[in-house]
């Protein structure tokens, strides 16, 4: 229990002390040593852009390691639980079941660590990027190349979109090496996201308990002079503490981690019963989701095609340089294209502006131009619409031969456009 007890410490350090202070609205808060000069970080001066802080964090790994030194273990599990889940036991259940004999790499230890401790002793907030880079630096550990649990992140909306980022990175760092002789090293990265989850009633429960039997632990510890005094929470001890922590966890913690349900393996685990029942669940668990993971190799032949999400981050950006490309390389052909995109096209779509979508067919000689036809999907892209264009020929009568009364046609191109943008509804009374 003792081992418990710690395992589920608070993310920050206290000394000197046997009860913990409990601060529900940060996880990664901190405390001075008994006796320092106080000094109050300014939260507000805190960045909370996912994307400076990661860039920040893998800049600073790049010139401390090389990035060609960047090696991430080859699976991790990110665990997190509601307080009084079993993290702290369930943490060894995953590590049996991909035979890591490493010790988890748990957030609160590291926050003990003395590049933590040169942060509050300066007076300054450990916060997301802090922890993130904490994080990243023990993961590039050797020791943990084939395999790494990580016990405490990601806890915030930040850390999660950075551990999202993470994950590309090491994709693209895959993808570049992998047809070099540095490809043993950058493997394809396996995330799996592990959540034990109770209900607000058996997480107070056993919260309090936890504190009653840490609180025995220590006393007789005093009487005995034998063993270790355990650091306490406040939230272990008084109920109201205990059901602010647990709400924080759901309302910060728990809905970030929501949002790595589409992106990674998600085990959602009941923890509520007995240990062995608990551990039944997560094995069986990661068996099924072991069986939906794509081969390395399969991985590879594939990832050459670039993810949907990266194409979309960059939409706006290449569309911008095709527009202005237009304007510079062929004005002409771009002014014609233009002219008909607001004189024919567009009362077309106002006509439909209620339905959403309007199908407009056009014989123009701009078309002739094979550019025209992406000026033009370009255009109503620019604006907000959705355009397809739908070149189609088609073989009409034009003349009649007089001996033979053999009929002689031509061939005519219709540029057929189909265009969606976001209806209108009309509304009575």
């Amino acid at each position: 229990m003792a081992k418990e007890a710690a395992d589920q410490a608070l993310p920050f350090p206290s000394y000197n002390r046997s009860v913990m202070s409990d601060d529900a609205c940060n996880e990664h808060a901190v405390e001075r040593d008994a006796g320092a000069e106080p000094q109050a970080p300014v939260r507000d001066l805190e960045i909370k852009d996912a994307q400076i802080i990661f860039n920040s964090v893998w800049n600073e790994l790049e010139k401390a390691y090389g990035e060609d030194n960047l090696v991430f273990p080859k699976e991790i599990f990110w665990l997190n639980g509601a307080p009084g889940s079993g993290k702290g036991t369930h943490t060894r259940t995953a590590m049996q079941y991909r035979d890591f004999t490493e010790s988890p790499i748990v957030v609160s230890e590291l926050l003990k660590s003395p590049q933590a401790r040169k942060l509050i002793d300066a007076g300054m907030l450990v916060g997301d990027k802090e922890v993130t880079d904490l994080v990243f630096r023990a993961l590039l550990e050797p020791r943990y190349q084939s395999g790494a649990v990580v016990d405490g992140f990601p806890r915030t909306k930040v850390q999660v979109e950075c551990l999202k980022m993470l994950y590309n990175k090491l994709n693209g760092l895959r993808a570049r090496h992998v047809d070099t002789m540095l490809s043993r090293r950058f493997v394809k990265p396996h995330f799996h996201i592990l959540v034990l989850f109770i209900d607000e009633e058996e997480s107070v429960k056993r919260q309090l308990l936890r504190g009653r039997k840490a609180m025995a632990h220590n006393r007789e510890v005093e009487l005995s002079g034998v063993g270790e005094i355990i650091e306490v929470r406040k939230t272990d001890l008084e109920e109201e503490a205990a059901r602010n922590r647990y709400r924080t966890f759901k309302e910060k913690t728990y809905e970030a981690l929501q949002t790595l349900r589409d992106v990674f393996f998600y085990h959602y685990i009941n923890a509520h019963g007995s240990i062995q029942d608990v551990r039944e669940r997560i094995i069986n668990e990661l068996k099924y989701q072991s069986s939906l993971e794509l081969e390395e190799g399969t991985f590879d032949r594939i990832s050459s095609i670039p993810l949907a999400s990266s194409i979309v981050v960059h939409a706006r950006q290449e569309l911008v340089k095709r527009l202005d490309g237009y304007e510079q390389q062929e004005p002409e052909v771009f002014s014609r294209v233009v002219t008909l995109t607001r004189e024919k096209f567009i009362p077309i779509v106002v006509r439909h502006a209620i339905s959403g979508h309007a199908i407009v067919n056009s014989e123009d000689e701009v078309f002739d131009n094979p550019l025209a036809s992406a000026m033009l999907i370009d255009i109503f892209s620019e604006r907000g619409f959705h355009a397809t264009v739908d070149i189609q020929r088609e073989e009409i009568p034009d003349s009649v031969d007089p001996k033979t009364f053999k009929i002689q046609t031509r061939s005519k191109r219709v540029v057929r456009v189909h265009i969606n943008f976001p209806g209108s509804e009309i509304r009575r009374g």
